[in-house]
């Protein structure tokens, strides 16, 4: 045989059905009837953010992302199930702290 084989995978996203946030995890319930549990820590403004700015979220995306308005996060179901963590820089966070700490 001669030649490379390929192979197209294709992957299908599940739609996200519900959010929790605790001061530890980020657990998000997708529609195929998984769960999936990071630590918060993978996303330093939900670790800085109140629990009460944690629990106003908004299912976007047709269901596919996750937005915090409170804190200008969005986290997409992609990332979750590949387990990507946030790569927001240090300078565009510790500018996001400043200006949290100046309207405060």
């Amino acid at each position: 045989m001669s030649g490379m084989l390929s192979a197209a995978v294709t992957l299908t996203l599940p739609r996200i059905v519900n959010v929790s946030v605790t001061d530890d995890t980020l657990s998000v319930e997708l529609e195929d009837g998984r769960t999936i549990a990071v630590p918060i820590a993978w996303y330093p403004r939900l670790a800085y953010g109140m629990p009460e700015e944690r629990a106003h979220f908004q299912i976007s995306g047709a269901g596919y992302g996750i937005h915090w308005p409170d804190l200008d996060e969005d986290i997409g179901v992609e990332g979750l199930v590949l387990g990507k963590k946030s790569t927001e820089s240090l300078e565009s966070f510790e500018r996001w702290l400043h200006q949290r700490k100046q309207r405060a």
